[in-house]
């Protein structure tokens, strides 16, 4: 993509009712449409919504595939996509406005600071879907399943909330089980190594993201780990 046309897609984000950013990590307060600054944290349902309905977040969202599939599909919930990554979420907030889809919002920051912007027991449920796996063993922090984010996200997944990670990665996919394996607070609910193998284990995998497409195109297998935050 161009610089030229990256510019004009930041310009749009700027301009959009249903995404904020923020990139100064000491000041937790949002930059909303036109540039204003925005409080939204315990407050998002209220606020941005309209409603009480349930929030389901979904991390490192890309162009936003599943965030808004997910929304079209439950009108009921709410649903945020969250990405570091403005290009790319101009496309599926473009679409959440050209489709009407009133329950769907985007978020642009970084995910290490992630708690700073949601308050207690403010988000239901959780999606990472084909995060960066971060295969070198020296960057297994920044793996979004790792015990770092694990901690982060209990500032608000209640007890009783799950996780949902969809993944082509086989390093993520085993470290998040080990992980698991090692916690108290969190627990595996049902994984598989293969979703399309059999059944799938959850209905919401028949999404499929333009990223799934290209690995499934290359003979790879699709993970996924349900998670249950337990206490």
């Amino acid at each position: 993509m161009g610089r030229k046309n990256k510019l004009g897609r930041f310009s749009d984000l700027m301009s959009y009712p249903n995404v904020y950013e923020n990139f100064d990590t000491h000041n937790p307060h949002l930059i909303g449409q036109n540039n204003e600054p925005v409080e939204l944290k315990g407050e998002w349902a209220k606020k941005h919504f309209g409603n009480t309905h349930p929030i389901t977040l979904e991390l490192a969202c890309g162009r936003g595939e599943y965030t808004v599939a997910l929304a079209k599909r439950y009108p009921e919930r709410n649903f945020i996509g969250v990405d570091i990554k403005g290009a790319r979420i101009w496309k599926g907030a473009t679409y959440a406005l050209e489709e009407n889809l009133k329950n769907v919002a985007f978020l642009r920051t970084r995910i290490e600071f992630i708690e700073k912007f949601f308050a207690s027991g403010e988000i239901s449920n959780m999606w990472i879907t084909f995060p960066d796996p971060f295969p070198r063993k020296s960057k297994a922090n920044r793996r979004l399943t790792g015990d770092m984010f694990l901690e982060k996200y209990k500032a608000f997944l209640p007890i009783g909330g799950r996780i949902h990670l969809k993944t082509d990665a086989d390093t993520l996919y085993e470290f998040t089980l080990e992980v698991l394996g090692s916690r108290s607070d969190y627990k595996s609910v049902t994984d598989s190594s293969d979703i399309y193998a059999g059944d799938l284990p959850h209905p919401d995998l028949d999404i499929q993201t333009y990223y799934e497409g290209r690995h499934l195109e290359a003979g790879k297998k699709i993970k996924y780990v349900q998670i249950e935050r337990i206490n």
